[in-house]
């Protein structure tokens, strides 16, 4: 027996009828190479995407065929995510901060047929061009007055391109399995490998985001996603803050600069602001270089790298700010678990809710976790036992697009393998250890270079460090620490391992501490340990 209840599909274009019919007033600020701040309303957000839809209907395009976007976060990307999507094709975010090759590899794999993208991206399209040969078009986010000159054929700017489209249109009633958005994820090693998002996971996804343990996002908030929407959609923020009603503020290409950030936050009164580590660690460092205070915030959500307690203690302690960490990955598009205290917790000291706060979160609903060892036996929740973490639920992908099956990250009962090792405590709350291609393993036995990493990041003159395995002729690998200066501090190597001596375990300490200027970075911002082994492959350990 069935129950006797409407069947409606969850689709995208819902979420842009819900905000006309019920926050239309609501702003939308962006920062954006043609307007400073330009500012408009939810209801003209989705009245130009009805434009944008007609546009591309004319192109001749055919449902599920992709339509790239190659852009920084501002109004227009936004028209574009609910204009392709919720016309029956396919959103494909390229990231501008990948490899050349990997750009061409991506829009060939995916075969875009249309790109729209920033004015400032035009010279690496232009490079690539011959080498992509399925792209038909170029719609350039801005007017015909700030058109640059580009030897790109068949370019046209966004607002002509939509200008004489009309703002009625039908959103067609779609299967709501049908392909949204596509997310290729920037690996370290091999091509990157492509996440087909469907209406009904995003949706979903939309409204886990906003329960009150997670987000808890609502229409007196003021948002600001400095996590771009060309990584895993912005974190769901362009779904969630619609259906909340919350004023939406997009730093455009000013997203890792920290004076730009403060004053837009603090002039657009932002109360929930969503990035990765490496923004947060700019902006903290501006607020304390001119003796300035977030007026604003009240709460961050942090992921895309594991956040030390150091930055957690320094928005609670000089901003009063909540800093929430999560998790997550393309493949779980991405929320998959959130750190916020349970009930109780209110109650314990200050340095035992950091200790809580530093673990990546409880899972969310939708999502079941589960840690096993290399056998496949599951772990114990106990907060000790390493295992092998593994997801699934409605909101994780089930295959890679184009691989079928062949993309090696599924086990056989159906569970999605992160790469990353983990615990978790009796309490839900699960901390990444290791990414199983990073753990350091000496003796036999694990050591957590993201513990360790947190804990030098405590020194007040460390700004940054990663720990990296090297070989040993005894233990088989042994934690080396690289550690970046914050600038103008004094920090050497005896005074680092002093400092984490009782934070640690003893047999954890690193053998030896090299300084250095800078990292390598990913695209998405974390430290690129591969780049890292490579430099340091024939590193000699002190006796």
């Amino acid at each position: 027996m069935h129950g006797l209840m409407m069947n409606t599909p969850l689709l995208i274009s819902s979420i842009a009828k819900h905000a006309e019919d019920y926050h239309g007033g609501r702003e939308v600020v962006s920062v954006t190479a043609d307007n400073p701040r330009h500012r408009y309303t939810y209801r003209e957000c989705f009245a130009r995407a009805r434009q944008l839809a007609n546009a591309l209907d004319k192109l001749g395009l055919n449902q599920g065929d992709r339509v790239a976007t190659l852009a920084w976060n501002d109004y227009r990307h936004m028209e574009a995510y609910y204009a392709i999507s919720g016309a029956g094709y396919v959103c494909h975010t390229i990231n501008p901060r990948l490899f050349p090759e990997q750009i061409v590899y991506i829009i060939n794999h995916a075969e875009d047929q249309y790109i729209l993208t920033d004015p400032m991206f035009l010279p690496l399209l232009d490079k690539v061009a011959e080498l992509t040969p399925g792209v038909k078009g170029y719609i350039v986010m801005t007017d015909d007055a700030h058109l640059p000159e580009t030897g790109l054929k068949n370019v046209v700017s966004f607002e002509s391109f939509i200008g004489a489209e009309s703002s009625d249109y039908d959103w067609p009633e779609l299967d709501e399995n049908t392909a949204s958005a596509l997310c290729y994820t920037s690996g370290t090693t091999g091509n990157p490998k492509g996440v087909l998002y469907s209406h009904r996971s995003t949706v979903l996804h939309a409204y886990a985001s906003l329960m009150p343990d997670v987000l808890m996002m609502s229409g007196s908030d003021v948002v600001l996603p400095v996590v771009p929407l060309f990584h895993v959609n912005a974190w769901g923020t362009p779904y969630a803050a619609p259906i909340a009603g919350a004023k939406l503020v997009f730093p455009g290409p000013k997203m890792g600069d920290g004076a730009a950030l403060y004053e837009l936050m603090e002039s657009e009164g932002v109360t929930l602001a969503l990035g990765v580590p490496t923004v947060w660690l700019a902006l903290l460092q501006y607020c304390d270089a001119e003796g300035k205070r977030l007026n604003t915030l009240e709460r961050t959500a942090i992921g895309g790298a594991a956040v030390p307690a150091a930055m957690i203690a320094a928005f609670r302690d000089k901003h009063d700010v909540v800093a929430h960490q999560g998790w997550g990955m393309t493949e779980t598009s991405p929320l998959g678990a959130f750190n916020s205290l349970k009930a109780g917790m209110e109650n314990l000291s200050d340095d035992e809710k950091l200790a809580i706060r530093t673990k990546a979160g409880r899972g969310i609903f939708g999502v079941q976790m589960r840690i096993v060892d290399d056998a496949g036996k599951e772990q114990p929740w106990d907060g000790e036992a390493f295992g092998a973490l593994q997801v699934r639920g409605p909101w994780v992908c089930s295959d890679y697009f184009k691989l079928d099956g062949q993309g090696g990250a599924h086990t056989e009962d159906g569970w999605f393998d992160t790469g990353d090792v983990a615990t978790i405590d009796p309490e839900g709350f699960m901390a990444i250890t290791d990414r199983t291609k990073d753990v350091i393993k000496s003796g036999g036995e694990w050591i957590s270079s993201i513990e360790l990493e947190n804990a030098a990041m405590g020194h007040p003159a460390v700004a940054e460090a990663a720990v990296i395995g090297v070989h040993h002729p005894k233990w088989t690998e042994r934690p080396l620490m690289l550690v970046i200066r914050k600038k103008g501090a004094s920090v050497e190597k005896d005074d680092v391992l002093q400092f984490l001596k009782g934070k640690v375990a003893t047999w954890w300490m690193p053998d030896d501490v090299v300084f250095v200027d800078e990292f390598p970075y990913t695209a998405t911002g974390k430290i690129k340990k591969t780049e890292l082994r490579k430099q340091f492959a024939d590193y000699q350990l002190p006796a």
